[in-house]
């Protein structure tokens, strides 16, 4: 087998079978067309691989200037490679199993303190249609932790209000259940009641939840300019966008106590590792709190 081949067929899997976005796609094939160039000069395939080889392909790459990022994502396209070559039983083992991934720098997310969520929400003018709309968008955000992409294709038949309930499509078309609270319950049906109702909507929008003036469906960039404007109004400093109310979102139901499972259920994670940053972020805050305001912190 050579790697065009094996390629080829991997990125099908990945569309048909593992639905994955295209972007995801791309950066697995990208990846992977690296190692086929390097291991194509010595007229290697994929089946021809071991883990001796794979680690040397690595350092050589590393010694030309792989980044210690692009190398940990590259190992992980390379395992999931191999694993689609066992799952088709064009191999038995996995070479790149055993490779070990250079140490990252944990990079923790922007996030608001639940002070600054309320004051973003607090600071938009509810006397205007659009004010009331944006409320319910931001309070929408905060309860169900919904990437932008997520919310602006939210549907009124989404909505599960006597179950407690939204439903969310996600990356790669994947649907899950979301418990929404009542106070974003609330404010979607005074915007549906009082402002919705009176919009003139455009052929093909009439299912979507949140609409502009014109009665079309929202553009993630005019989320991204609401954000903007309300923390700048709640004279927030910190650099924030619409995907920070997710942070924030996850980052306080840690901190409260919620199990990581049922964070990583309600966030759409794929895998419970990314997740697991939002237990970083509760323990740095934990660890702030105990130097700050420690009796014996103040004597060292």
């Amino acid at each position: 087998m050579q790697w065009k081949g094996a390629i080829r067929e991997f990125k099908n899997y990945l569309q048909l079978e593992k639905g994955l976005a295209d972007n995801s796609v791309k950066a697995y094939l990208r990846d992977l067309n690296k190692i086929a160039h390097y291991f194509e000069n010595e007229e290697l395939g994929p089946l021809q691989l071991n883990l001796f080889r794979l680690e040397k392909c690595l350092r050589d790459l590393q010694n030309h200037g792989l980044s210690t990022r692009s190398q940990a994502r590259l190992i992980s396209s390379l395992r999931a490679f191999y694993k689609y070559l066992i799952l088709e039983d064009y191999i038995d083992q996995n070479p790149a199993e055993l490779l070990e991934g250079p140490k990252l720098d944990q990079k923790l997310p922007e996030y608001l303190e639940e002070e600054e969520v309320s004051a973003m929400i607090d600071s938009i003018d509810r006397s205007k249609p659009e004010g009331m709309r944006n409320v319910a968008i931001f309070e929408t955000l905060y309860a169900c932790g919904l990437r932008v992409s997520e919310l602006v294709g939210l549907r009124l038949s989404d909505l599960f209000f006597k179950e407690d309930l939204i439903r969310v499509v996600g990356k790669g078309n994947k649907e899950r259940l979301v418990p929404i609270n009542s106070l974003a319950q609330k404010m979607i049906e005074l915007y549906r009641q009082e402002v919705r109702v009176h919009l003139p909507i455009k052929k093909g929008s009439e299912d979507i939840l949140f609409l502009n003036r014109r009665g079309s469906a929202l553009s993630r960039a005019m989320i991204f300019n609401l954000v903007k404007d309300a923390a700048s109004a709640a004279g927030i400093r910190k650099t924030i966008s619409p995907h920070t109310f997710r942070h924030s979102f996850a980052t306080h139901l840690v901190k409260h106590g919620a199990d990581l499972r049922a964070v990583q259920e309600m966030l759409g994670h794929e895998s419970i590792t990314t997740t697991e940053i939002y237990t970083h972020l509760s323990q740095q805050q934990l660890r702030e709190t105990i130097l700050k305001f420690h009796p014996r912190s103040k004597d060292a």
